[in-house]
């Protein structure tokens, strides 16, 4: 699905206006709807804010989400601090989303106002976030609409930052997802980790390292957020190898050989303008972001190929076969172990770029 994104003027001048026409539909600001988990933040769901019924059925996925995604709105940074202005907005987002986007629903799960208040987005959020083992599949972020879970921040956050109780409601919806969903701090990452856009803002994305860290100081973890390598024309070697089995996994057409030429970089433009990445031909953030995804016992395929060489190519060896057995799993955790991870055998994000070095 197409991101929300602020790559067209349109949306800002849409969701202001809609925030006027919407001031004579706001609800009574009753309590009924909100609800506080005792480990986490008061979220009003979807008929607290008034939502239109969606368009047609959500999709419900019956696997958990692997991350969170923030954004920010692109609207206006108003004064308006107060529960009656954030239902509006919730109304006004998803009036954008259907009516100008066509989409089914409000594309992201949850969104926090400037006052600091906390709604649902998209339909069954809330439900689905309190069972803790599903996802509602939504239109947030091309490419991880069915593996993250996306929050708006209102506001455009390009040069200034969030207002301090805005950012601590945000580091307290994050904590609380990440516990019902079993998530770790370095699961916390922007839109533009992942798709060609501005979301959200400069200085909202450059407040991430921190909020991974905030939120580790409630729930626990090391906050380190995966780094990934350069890889571009001209390039060699196992990593470049790795890049290729992953393109393979996605459906490249290429011969995983280990030297990045004109076919490799060709394949890895595609890729990202399938996912709406930056098409510049280049292997870095947004396309190994796009790429990994996670690979753990029992699994087959070219994704377990770039594991075991890479494993490899870091002096760890594995036993003889192709698939993730129980030598793989061994050989994993060996390696967990020397790079200071958590050894457990899953090949994540982050062990990942950790053998990609």
């Amino acid at each position: 699905m197409t991101p929300v994104t602020e790559s067209t003027p349109r949306r800002r001048s849409l969701l202001t206006g809609a925030l006027a026409l919407g001031a004579a539909t706001a609800l009574p600001l009753g309590a009924a709807g909100r609800a506080r988990a005792a480990d986490g933040p008061a979220i009003a769901d979807c008929t607290a804010w008034g939502a239109r019924p969606s368009s047609s059925p959500g999709r419900i996925l019956p696997t958990p989400p692997q991350k969170i995604i923030v954004h920010h709105t692109a609207t206006p940074n108003v004064t308006d601090h107060s529960l009656s202005h954030a239902f509006k907005l919730a109304r006004a987002m998803q009036n954008w989303a259907m009516d100008d986007r066509h989409w089914n629903d409000t594309g992201q799960h949850f969104t926090v106002s400037r006052g600091a208040h906390v709604m649902e987005g998209r339909h069954s959020s809330l439900a689905t976030l309190r069972g803790g083992s599903r996802t509602v599949e939504a239109a947030h972020c091309t490419g991880q609409n069915t593996i993250a879970i996306g929050i708006e921040n209102e506001g455009t956050y390009t040069s200034v930052d969030l207002r301090g109780p805005q950012y601590a409601a945000l580091v307290e919806l994050c904590a609380h997802i990440c516990r019902q969903y079993g998530l770790r701090t370095y699961q916390i990452y922007g839109h533009r980790d992942f798709n060609a856009t501005l979301c959200p803002g400069d200085r909202l994305y450059a407040m991430l390292p921190r909020l991974r860290r905030d939120v580790a100081s409630l729930i626990g973890g090391d906050p380190t957020a995966p780094v990934w390598p350069l890889l571009r024309n001209g390039d060699s070697g196992a990593r470049v190898r790795a890049l290729q089995h992953l393109l393979v996994e996605r459906g490249a057409t290429i011969t995983p050989d280990g030297a990045f030429g004109p076919a490799t970089e060709n394949a890895v433009r595609n890729f990202q303008s399938l996912v709406t990445a930056t098409p510049d031909g280049h292997a870095g953030n947004q396309t190994w972001h796009q790429l990994v995804a996670p690979v753990r016992r029992g699994a087959g395929g070219e994704a377990v190929k770039a594991v075991r060489l890479l494993l490899t190519a870091r002096g760890v060896p594995t036993t003889v076969g192709g698939g993730f057995g129980p030598g793989t799993q061994a050989a994993v955790t060996t390696f967990q172990n020397s790079a200071g991870l958590p050894a457990d055998g899953l090949v994540d994000a982050r062990t990942f770029s950790r053998l990609l070095g």
